[in-house]
């Protein structure tokens, strides 16, 4: 088989070809995991010599050192993103007390924990699967041919992160909001097919953006249809926990989010979601006219100001108005909700779109599961 081989070592003889393949992945997959447990075993190497380093100078009353090796562990499989490696840690005999505790100090690895037996990236996939449909009694045979192993996957280990993810979104969905000021918030209802009841079909989500410009999620919750009464129960929540009304609100043209925030945060502007409304104005467009018609929406959405906004308007409604009045319609009937951003600079450099990106729909989906 082929293996990664250092300076130092000798290229190794070639495979052979009447060998039996090998198991738990091509060849490629088998060199990818050799590389990484290297870089792995020499990373704790390296990090348990600099402990011992760091503490040479530390000596016993007979002149020992109280800081030294004590050969390695017992091998275990780690699940990391390259398949499952088997690591062999070496371990350190520490022999100092802590004078405030009068107990034994250790040496803990910093890169793998003892309790470590999954990479972080393989935790954070983990719910992604979840939410995809996947069973916690699939989890073993789905994963075992891609990591090449199925070791610390079991139903138990799946229910149990299970409960810890709806824990932290439950603290998540109940912290305080009183000592951030949200100016711009963005709304969007996302939809799921997995592991929803069948009244729950939405997941209702607000991102806000604070006064030093930090992008952050604000709220999570599930809904029924983006409807207002589910808006208008998120929004009350988030004024119950301390939230203050933000100055420019962006979301689609669903009534249901308006209505609830003209109830709960009446002195917010609108700003109609740009990315929702091109893709009405293209829906109201024949094929051929996509092209141009998307140009000529750039120039609006893009202008200098109001003012040359305006004008782009103008422009787009000569252009289409005679043949394709709806779509024409669909610009010129929200215009000042569509036009808001520009009383608010520095919102421009965020673009006023409200699509929720699907990397952080996986993310935030999690408390639906």
């Amino acid at each position: 088989m082929l293996t990664v081989v250092t300076e130092s070592e000798s290229t190794p003889a070639a495979p052979d070809p009447t060998a039996p393949a090998m198991t738990g992945g091509s060849l490629i997959d088998e060199i990818v995991r050799d590389g990484a447990r290297r870089m792995l075993a020499t990373a704790l190497e390296a990090e348990v010599a600099a402990y011992i380093a760091a503490h040479a100078g530390e000596l016993d009353e007979r002149g020992r050192r109280l800081v030294v090796r004590n050969g390695h562990a017992e091998a275990r499989q780690v699940l990391t993103s390259a398949g499952a490696i088997e690591v062999v840690a070496p371990r350190v005999n520490d022999k100092r007390v802590d004078e405030s505790t009068g107990e034994r100090q250790r040496f803990t690895s910093a890169i793998l924990p003892p309790w470590c037996r999954k990479s972080p990236k393989i935790n954070e996939v983990l719910p992604l699967l979840y939410l995809h449909g996947l069973s916690s009694k699939d989890f073993v045979p789905a994963l075992e041919g891609f990591l090449g192993s199925g070791s610390g996957l079991s139903s138990a280990t799946i229910t149990r992160l299970t409960v810890q993810w709806q824990d932290e979104a439950k603290a998540f969905n109940n912290r305080d909001l009183s000592t951030v000021d949200y100016v711009y918030v963005w709304a969007d209802g996302v939809h799921l097919n997995v592991r929803l009841d069948e009244e729950k079909l939405c997941l209702l989500v607000m991102i806000g953006v604070r006064i030093d410009g930090r992008k952050e999620l604000i709220a999570l919750a599930e809904g029924y249809r983006e409807s207002a009464g589910s808006w208008a129960d998120l929004l009350r929540d988030c004024k119950r926990r301390g939230m203050r009304a933000p100055v420019l609100a962006v979301g689609d043209g669903a009534l249901g989010f308006w209505g609830a925030l003209r109830e709960v945060f009446p002195e917010t502007r609108e700003q109609r979601c740009w990315f929702h409304k091109i893709g009405n104005v293209l829906s109201a467009l024949p094929k051929s006219a996509h092209p141009g018609a998307k140009k000529a929406l750039a120039e609006i959405w893009n202008a200098e100001d109001r003012e040359h906004a305006r004008r782009a308007v103008a422009a787009f409604k000569l252009a289409y108005g005679a043949k394709f009045g709806k779509a024409v319609e669909k610009i010129t009937g929200d215009l000042d909700e569509l036009l808001a951003f520009y009383d608010f600079p520095a919102l421009r450099h965020e673009a006023p779109h409200d699509r929720v990106e699907v990397r952080d729909r996986h993310r935030w989906a999690v408390a639906a599961a």
